[in-house]
């Protein structure tokens, strides 16, 4: 490196990132991202934080020119005159390049939002995703679907290709955002209180650039994108669940400047009538007959999702009761990118027959005689007959008396305390 007169003429770049001259640039990559996190203006005390920016600056500068072959060599060659443009360089130190080595080195956004650090961010390189949900039924989660649609969306003007302007038209700067495509807003985010954002100039459209109505593209007007239908392909994977997103990459609206974000779809289950789904498991009702429940049956008792019977076979013998559970291993719901399935869940609803169905003395008789016989008759030394109402809500009983218990309010005393109270001893 040639010794040049002056404060940027003795930067040594290699001693800032604590590497020699020989290092390679994977050494030297190890070597910014330590002291990176180490001097990161958002990791130190708020009384150090001037002096870890001035550092900070210095080890993403010494960086972006020992990270680029060619950059390094014109270092190595001419020290940091190679980048002073008052000297005959190409212009600066890299600064305005901030961005694209956290992009590469963190994923982050860079440093505009830091004070004394870049100021106005720069242009999101993206252009955002579009979410919307999506309904599909239960037989549709089941089965799986294709579905083809034509979607309307912005696209760059093949025209002017994204310039906004006429062919050979020389741009002026935006007066608004002096060129920088974007401006500062104030943004309310509740009563009297509001925050400054950062959002695309809307002279410009976020070019940075304006034109002269007569200097505009004929055919997008100066607003560089144009309406456009594309026919698209939508697949739903057997299996897939409610929440699940299917994307559509670099299908949402495209921005010139910037590659186009994703059309992401949120899958919404619409409620079945037979089924409900729990995970990779189905439920339905089982509805038999009293005689069913009493002496077996032999039917199909559902219609699956993909419109196949299910039948069961219950023996004679043994009874069914109401709220008893049937498990068919293997005839839930199946499993993306596999051959497995889920369990269905049967839970018993028993169907009595409608008052008077027995028409005479006879048969009340028979049936007793085929029933086991009742219960033992409770004992007491007073006995009252009373009167009694049928169809009976006992999710009224205790309403509208005080009682905290009404309504599922009622807490344990062990909740209350916390546990902090005190507790029975075993003798």
């Amino acid at each position: 490196m040639s010794s040049n007169s002056g404060d940027e003429g003795d930067l040594d770049l290699y001693a800032i990132l604590g590497v020699d001259k020989s290092a390679s640039p994977n050494d030297i990559k190890k070597a910014y991202r330590k002291l990176a996190l180490i001097h990161h203006p958002d990791k130190v005390p708020e009384d150090q934080r001037p002096e870890a920016e001035v550092k900070f600056k210095a080890i993403a500068q010494a960086y972006e020119i020992l990270s680029d072959e060619e950059k390094r060599e014109m270092y190595d060659v001419h020290g940091m005159a190679a980048f002073d443009p008052s000297r005959g360089g190409p212009g600066g130190h890299g600064h305005g390049n901030m961005d694209d080595i956290f992009a590469a080195m963190f994923g982050m956004g860079g440093m505009g939002g830091m004070g004394g650090m870049g100021g106005m961010p720069r242009r999101p390189r993206r252009s955002p995703d579009e979410e919307q949900p999506y309904k599909v039924s239960l037989e549709e989660l089941y089965k799986g679907k294709t579905v083809k649609f034509a979607a309307e969306k912005q696209v760059v003007c093949r025209q002017c290709k994204g310039s906004g302007a006429k062919e050979n038209v020389k741009p002026n700067n935006c007066e608004r955002c002096k060129g920088r495509g974007l401006v500062e807003a104030y943004q309310s985010i509740g009563p009297n209180m509001a925050r400054q954002v950062v959002i695309p100039c809307d002279h410009c459209s976020g070019s940075g650039m304006h034109y002269k109505e007569k200097d505009r593209c004929k055919k997008c007007k100066g607003k560089r994108t144009c309406k456009e239908t594309k026919a698209l392909e939508l697949y739903i994977p057997p299996g897939s669940m409610q929440g699940d997103r299917i994307v559509l990459e670099g299908e949402a609206d495209q921005l010139p400047d910037q590659a186009p974000g994703d059309l992401i779809f949120h899958l919404v289950e619409e409620p079945h009538d037979v089924f409900t789904r729990i995970g990779r498991d189905l439920s339905a009702d089982l509805k038999v007959t009293l005689i069913e429940a009493l002496s077996g049956f032999s039917r199909v008792v559902v219609k699956h999702l993909d419109g196949r019977g299910i039948r069961i076979d219950h023996p004679r013998g043994k009874v069914l009761r109401p709220g008893d559970v049937l498990k068919v291993p293997g005839e839930g719901m199946p499993v993306k990118k596999s051959d497995m399935k889920g369990d269905l869940y049967l839970v018993v609803k028993i169907e009595f027959p409608e008052d008077g169905w027995m028409q005479n003395d006879s048969q009340y008789d028979a049936l007793t005689k085929l029933l086991p016989p009742p219960a033992k008759p409770i004992e007491a030394e007073e006995i009252d007959d009373v009167e009694y109402e049928s169809g009976a809500d006992i999710e009224q009983m205790g309403a509208h008396q005080g009682d905290p218990r009404y309504g599922n309010d009622w807490e344990d005393d062990d909740d209350e305390d916390d546990g902090a109270g005190p507790q029975c001893a075993t003798q």
